[in-house]
């Protein structure tokens, strides 16, 4: 099929920030895409074909927009699958499959089928509501601390909240939720596996990511991991047999923790483009976006080697300010050698809000990581206005 320059129209669920840099990618290949998103303000609105605004969770208007395009892909995984099977079944193709998001929506059922296919990860426990697990908490059938996960719909650090004393229990939703054992670990890490519709399978390199402490969202994410070559290479492994075993076509992102004594450990998976690649758009040969896009449309992978080493410093909202946005020194950082920041086109900022990223290249890591550190205490995404 001719994607370029074509009546081909490709259509994407979600028209966040991961759906911005996609677009980058299609318009320099000329493919038309079509956006569906629920905001007026999504970032995406700009630079597709075609925005349509709607809900991502409701079957008419998700089985609607599939019938206006020739492939479907998504952004987010939170979206109306049922519409997915019946678009699928009547002959469109969507990459990531319903029945691999099926697998993955549900962070329980996605911890289930670790278990059941032998991959590692840490031991849990599913629970229908709060109910249910407060009165295993009570009866010692948890142990606390425990890492608490709402079972579906969670995202940038919310819907998991570590829980150390049954204080930690009051705020919590009333949902479905699991409860994980506390993993004692020294390194977060990520393989990103790009994966065509014809079973070509590529590896970004294993990279590495700090977290805030408080809001349990990546600060900073380095590429490659400061890791001993061994555990990256167990670590690819693992993530091609999660590859294998979800049998998904696009990207994977395979979060994982490297325990104190080097075992992996597989976290929780993204069946898109996510957080920990974006510092690909730079360092690497082939962006992550570019490959989704090779994969989804079966065309050859690209090359998914570093060019150089690659710091991705997150830009999140400051604590104390919510409002129309502003990027305090970004100028600053700007005369900075090679630094490139990425605002994701949100106009209003809030505490802790993705906003925007910034990566920094550079043949030396060391020199890399000092210049992610000045980035980071220099850049701050404010408004005008104070909580």
């Amino acid at each position: 099929m001719n994607y370029f320059s074509s009546d081909f129209k490709l259509g994407i669920l979600g028209g966040g920030q991961l759906g911005k840099m996609i677009l980058a990618e299609t318009r320099k290949f000329d493919i038309q895409t079509y956006i569906l998103d629920s905001s007026d303000e999504a970032p995406s609105r700009f630079g597709s074909h075609a925005f349509y605004k709607g809900s991502l969770m409701d079957f008419d208007t998700v089985y609607q927009f599939g019938q206006l395009v020739d492939l479907l892909t998504i952004e987010i995984e939170n979206v109306n699958l049922d519409a997915l099977d019946q678009l699928e079944a009547e002959g469109l193709p969507v990459f990531p499959s319903p029945k691999t998001l099926r697998l993955i929506q549900n962070k329980g059922k996605q911890k289930d089928f670790y278990v059941a296919n032998h991959i590692p990860t840490s031991p849990h426990q599913r629970f229908v509501d709060l109910k249910a697990l407060k009165d295993a908490v009570t009866s010692s059938a948890v142990e606390m601390p425990f890492v608490w996960k709402s079972a579906q719909f969670g995202y940038d650090g919310n819907g998991v909240k570590i829980v150390r004393s049954t204080l930690d229990l009051i705020n919590l939703p009333d949902v479905e939720c699991i409860a994980e054992e506390m993993v004692p670990f020294k390194n977060e890490l990520a393989v990103i596996v790009a994966r065509s519709a014809s079973g070509a399978i590529k590896t970004y390199p294993v990279v590495e990511m700090e977290f805030h402490p408080e809001a349990n969202q990546v600060e900073y994410v380095i590429c490659p991991a400061r890791i001993d070559e061994k555990v990256a290479q167990k670590a690819t492994d693992i993530a091609l047999k999660v590859s294998e075993a979800f049998n998904h076509v696009g990207l994977l992102a395979v979060e994982m923790f490297q325990t104190a004594d080097d075992e992996i450990l597989v976290n929780e998976v993204a069946p898109r483009p996510h957080n920990s690649g974006h510092y690909s758009i730079e360092a690497s040969y082939t962006s992550q976006f570019e490959n989704h896009l090779r994969a989804i449309l079966n065309l050859p992978l690209g090359n998914t080697d570093s060019k150089v080493a690659g710091i991705m410093v997150n830009l999140v909202g400051e604590e104390g300010f919510s409002g129309p946005v502003v990027y305090e020194n970004i100028e600053k950082i700007m005369a900075i050698d090679g630094v490139t920041p990425h605002i994701y086109g949100k106009r209003e900022t809030r505490p802790f809000r993705k906003m925007g990223h910034v990566t920094i290249v550079n043949e030396n890591m060391i020199e890399a990581r000092k210049i992610a550190e000045e980035v980071k205490n220099s850049i701050r995404v404010i408004s005008e206005k104070l909580l």
